[in-house]
């Protein structure tokens, strides 16, 4: 008999804590972590080097059959990104990046070319992934779907903290702008739009420390599975 894999879906806005607690998730209940952002990041990253307009989807689509992607996951245990055979983990979080992958990742041909790359992981494992639409198009019948937010201040400030961590720091006030225009594209673009699927649950990390947001995450999941 083959293995039951199960899916768990987490969407949300930019800057919701997302990626952070999904590999969390994953660690605490075994779960392979996609993260998919880091997919778009990577187109965003390739178009970035090429020096082409991420707005303009012809452009854009053309480097598509030059792009290979690959995930690997490190001793570190953590998603590493490969792009055509180098690891770009860390450059596609560099903020500049940010609006790159937020323009490519409405462009219906890139998201038509990493959709089956998304669903195969999770045919194959057990998984939980996250992003914009995972719950609504990549993996509509997800054994779990959550939307995950928190006010645009919350997000903003949490951002300036690991900005600042890395070293790379930022105004405050540019990156509340930057999330909320980023809120705006990712919920008004034609392809895959940001919305809460109607089975997912509300989860509002609003004021929580990364533990308590945690903690009821998984409450959460464990009570759906």
């Amino acid at each position: 008999m083959a293995e039951k894999h199960y899916s768990i879906a987490i969407d949300g806005p930019s800057g919701a804590g997302k990626s952070t607690l999904a590999q969390a998730v994953a660690r605490e209940l075994g779960l392979v972590y996609v993260d998919t952002g880091a997919i778009y990041r990577s187109v965003g990253y390739y178009a970035y080097q090429k020096g082409v307009d991420p707005r303009d989807q012809q452009a854009v689509a053309a480097l598509l059959p030059e792009i290979h992607i690959e995930i690997t996951y490190g001793e570190d245990g953590l998603q590493h990104m490969l792009l055509n055979g180098t690891d770009v983990t860390r450059e596609i979080r560099l903020p500049e990046i940010s609006m790159y992958a937020s323009h490519v990742s409405a462009i219906p041909a890139v998201r038509a070319f990493l959709l089956d790359m998304q669903r195969e992981m999770a045919r194959s494992h057990s998984v939980i992934m996250d992003g914009r639409d995972i719950g609504t198009v990549v993996l509509p019948d997800a054994d779990v779907k959550i939307f995950l937010t928190a006010a645009p201040e919350d997000r903003a400030r949490r951002r300036f903290l690991e900005l600042e961590q890395r070293g790379t720091p930022q105004e405050y006030d540019q990156l509340l702008a930057e999330i909320k225009q980023r809120d705006y594209n990712d919920a008004h673009r034609a392809s895959s739009p940001l919305r809460q699927a109607e089975d997912a649950l509300l989860l509002d990390t609003t004021g929580n420390t990364f533990e308590q947001s945690l903690a009821l995450l998984l409450k959460t999941i464990r009570e759906k599975l």
